[in-house]
């Protein structure tokens, strides 16, 4: 079994021919091609191509209805965004249908390889990264929200004009910021070859070695990952604690779902970016010698990084349907459907348009606390 170390020898040669390497320094490569060429990883791909394709299809279909249902509430039935909250969750819902509308073609290419160019290819991997972090930075805003909220009552009251403008200038921030840490995929996503199967990936410039790689993962971890959880968990643990203190026959549904909000952000993120942070090691001074180590673990990426993913469609759920506002506005949507389904056939205009006007009146009366507590 040749090892790892082999691969340091060549890290400098292009990738073009493999057998026979010439130096080339400024070659841009990407370093997991030497492990495919000292590494049969055709069992990786072929667990990709059984694993992926059904799941991704599933995540973009289940997450595409409940965020399009969210948009669609807020278009329809909440014109005019009362809350932060309400421009974060609309944002929120636009981030993951952006991401959720890749989804379909990496599920083809862990079928059938990437066939759909270099410029998709860079297009797609941006599109996802500049979503990855404007969802973790808006879950960030809508923890922020609620601790100001909850915690703060007063000066939430006080600036609920102030703040509801505030939210619109916090979303372009988030955006561009997101869009500014996704310029490494802009720079660097290609179609790689390996033996006769294409895949859309990261090369990353020779003459650097693997520090950008290494600087890219971190960053990742970093900002899409550590801060958005540490912000969160402050100010939940001290929503929580100001609950506890509060007789509001409520509070203890309230904990449970802000229990549940941390709990799946924790079970579906950390896992994946304890993945990427192994990948930097591995970039780093090569942890992983043995090709069947390798192996298990790019399995292991590959289930951990689907679960990942399944955020993206649990959104929805955890901020949005949870709430008693939308519980009631889906329902009125369901109603209103129904009864213009009724009256299209009845040819009753009235009836049609009656669960609307009510339904807009109805929604306007709820409370930023409400909508902050989530119930």
């Amino acid at each position: 079994m040749t090892s790892m170390d082999d691969i340091m020898n060549i890290t400098m040669f292009t990738t073009e021919d493999p057998s026979s390497f010439s130096p080339s320094p400024t070659t841009d490569v990407d370093y997991s091609d030497y492990e495919d060429l000292m590494c049969d990883r055709e069992s990786v791909r072929l667990f990709r191509g059984q694993y992926e394709p059904p799941l991704f299809w599933m995540i973009a279909l289940v997450g595409g209805a409940g965020n399009l249902a969210v948009v669609w509430i807020y278009l329809n039935f909440r014109r005019r965004l009362k809350t932060m909250s309400d421009v974060y969750l609309l944002n929120l819902a636009v981030a993951d249908l952006l991401f959720l509308f890749t989804l379909p073609l990496w599920a083809v290419e862990a079928s059938h390889g990437w066939s759909f160019g270099s410029t998709i290819c860079r297009l797609t991997s941006t599109i996802y990264k500049v979503n990855l972090f404007s969802s973790m930075m808006l879950l960030t805003c809508i923890s922020v929200d609620r601790y100001i909220v909850i915690v703060q009552t007063t000066k939430a009251q006080n600036s609920k004009m102030e703040r509801r403008r505030h939210s619109r200038l916090v979303c372009l921030a988030v955006w561009l910021l997101a869009l500014l840490l996704a310029v490494p995929e802009l720079m660097y996503a290609t179609i790689a070859k390996t033996d006769s199967h294409q895949n859309c990936r990261m090369v990353y410039p020779a003459h650097l070695g693997n520090s950008t790689k290494i600087l890219v993962l971190l960053l990742q971890v970093s900002m899409g990952f550590c801060m958005p959880f540490m912000i969160m968990a402050f100010c939940y643990s001290i929503i929580v604690a100001t609950l506890l203190k509060t007789r509001n026959f409520q509070k203890h549904k309230a904990m449970r779902v802000i229990l549940v909000v941390v709990v799946v952000f924790v079970v579906s993120q950390l896992p994946y970016n304890g993945v990427l942070v192994m990948q930097a090691a591995q970039a780093s001074n090569m942890t992983m010698t043995d090709c069947e180590e390798v192996k298990r673990f790019n399995m292991v990426e590959e289930v951990l990084k689907s679960l990942a993913y399944m955020h993206a469609c649990l959104n929805p759920f955890l901020y949005a349907f949870m709430g008693v506002r939308f519980r009631k506005d889906v329902l009125r949507l369901l109603r209103c459907c129904s009864c213009q389904s009724q009256a299209h056939k009845s040819q009753l205009s009235k009836t049609s348009k009656s669960p609307l006007g009510s339904t807009r009146a109805s929604v306007m009366s709820d409370s930023d606390t409400s909508q902050a507590l989530s119930l």
